[in-house]
């Protein structure tokens, strides 16, 4: 699994109920299954990743977290979580909201738009930057909405989330002291993720 699938893993409880919002081939569902002993199942833009975690013995659907969300009942599970993908959905406020019905935790994880790298790059070359966690160009990649860690904190509380934990890492996932400053790991972040509740 990837570093942001490992910690997001390891904020999810045993036992519980999980629905993975773009889930890719499955690798969270299935680790959660087999070493949490989770109910996990996923939803998935991508009919070819969809079609691999099927032919796994996956419990995936084809679905977009951007319309499908609301057929989903209230409450229905502990933790919903979206790896990676809040950048890519065309409604992320509208989706966050849903999360937070049908689940009673929420986990997010993305991208950090405003990591030092970027900023010097963009500065220095005036052209969209690419690193390990951002790396396609921009004309490929899904990102319609990219955001900062400070964009996402001041997200969850005009709209009144409770960050029950937080916090920011590199590709690696080195620990350092600036990852419980927001400002430092703003600038020193590559990706963040979020436990929110209601």
């Amino acid at each position: 699994m990837r570093l942001d699938q490992t910690l997001i893993a390891e904020m999810i409880k045993p036992g519980t109920r999980v629905l993975d919002i773009g889930s890719g081939d499955g690798a969270l569902i299935d680790h959660l299954f087999h070493y949490r002993g989770c109910d996990a199942r996923g939803i998935e833009i991508n009919m070819k990743l969809v079609t691999l975690s099927v032919a796994h013995g996956l419990p995936v659907v084809h679905g977009d977290a951007d319309h499908d969300l609301a057929y989903y009942s209230d409450h229905a599970f502990d933790y919903v979580v979206l790896q990676r993908t809040l950048q890519a959905v065309e409604r992320p406020r509208e989706v966050l909201r849903q999360m937070l019905r049908i689940g009673r935790y929420a986990i997010v994880s993305f991208p950090n738009f405003g990591h030092w790298q970027l900023r010097l790059k963009l500065l220095l070359n005036g052209r969209m930057p690419t690193t390990a966690v951002w790396c396609k160009p921009w004309y490929e990649t899904p990102n319609i909405h990219p955001c900062t860690i400070r964009d996402f904190f001041a997200l969850c509380h005009q709209d009144g989330y409770t960050i029950e934990k937080w916090m920011a890492v590199n590709e690696e996932g080195e620990s350092a002291p600036w990852r419980r400053s927001v400002c430092l790991a703003n600038l020193f972040g590559e990706q963040a993720l979020f436990l929110l509740r209601r």
